[in-house]
């Protein structure tokens, strides 16, 4: 693809820059976004001029998620065919692991700039990066994990362990950037000011070495990963994801979108989590409304 309408490709200094640019939607991830980050990607592993990648956000957030505009009308996947057996689930959430797994699958290795927020599709896209660098005050989790589904794709566990990757998965609440960097969400987290630097400073470095030799200490690593079941787990994921379509409070939360729309329905269900953050160190206390306060 030479040309992008939810991305910006640049190319410079033996570096690649992929930027999703819907800034006024927090740059919400639809099926197009999902191709093109997919398709730069590539073009960019190709190049012989680019020895690595950063992928990074326009506007006020790295990414916000998914796109549900039009979840009113057409809540339930569609599957293959237009039908929704599980199945059909399975097919179209793989369908979109391929597009969403190639920073892992590529040979030239790729590093996420995360700011604001990155929640849901954004953590997708940022794990399966080689290296995650995220402001200070990022804000980081999968709120949908708390009735849409399971996740689609799970990198959570060979990041940060299974007690977190449990903790954070099963309430949806999010952390902050410094402390996703403490949990190994996160390669490191810098001040928001200095992210921008940070990377580039990164990206400079690895500009001085040959691309064919970043691909093979990229490739044994993530083979590594591969024996240690990542991407195996990742189809497992998707056979997940479609079995949790079906639990009833999946199904309530349809409903209820289709009732409320999407926007009230994430209201009204985020409210009864507060603040909706974990504490990664220190006691979690809580005011009346739910929300954190130093202990």
């Amino acid at each position: 693809m030479s040309s992008y309408e939810h991305i910006v490709y640049e190319k410079e200094r033996g570096r690649a820059r992929v930027v999703l640019n819907r800034p006024e939607r927090h740059n919400a991830i639809s099926g197009r976004t999902s191709r093109e980050i997919h398709d730069a990607l590539w073009a960019a592993d190709a190049d012989d001029e680019v020895h690595a990648v950063v992928v990074k956000g326009n506007g006020p957030s790295f990414c916000s998620g998914a796109d549900l505009r039009g979840y009113e009308e057409y809540p339930r996947r569609s599957g293959r065919g237009g039908t929704r057996h599980i199945d059909d689930d399975c097919w179209q959430i793989e369908a979109g692991q391929r597009l969403n797994i190639a920073a892992f699958e590529m040979h030239k290795p790729v590093i996420a700039q995360v700011h604001g927020h990155c929640l849901a599709l954004g953590t997708v896209i940022a794990l399966f990066c080689d290296m995650v660098i995220c402001a200070d005050d990022a804000r980081i989790g999968f709120p949908p994990a708390r009735d849409l589904g399971a996740l689609p794709s799970n990198m959570w566990l060979y990041h940060v362990g299974p007690q977190w990757a449990k903790r954070l998965t099963m309430t949806g609440d999010t952390i902050s950037g410094e402390e996703a960097a403490i949990l190994g969400f996160a390669m490191k987290s810098v001040p928001a000011h200095l992210l921008e630097a940070e990377v580039e400073g990164l990206l400079d470095r690895l500009a001085r070495i040959d691309h064919h030799l970043l691909s093979a200490n990229k490739r044994i690593v993530n083979l590594g990963l591969e024996l240690m079941g990542a991407r195996t787990l990742q189809r497992l994921a998707a056979e997940n994801d479609a079995r949790a379509h079906l639990a009833p409070g999946t199904r309530a939360y349809y409903e209820r979108v289709q009732q409320l729309g999407v926007t009230r329905a994430f209201k009204e269900r985020d409210a009864a989590f507060g603040d909706g953050r974990a504490r990664v160190r220190g006691p979690e206390v809580r005011d009346a409304k739910g929300r954190l306060v130093d202990g």
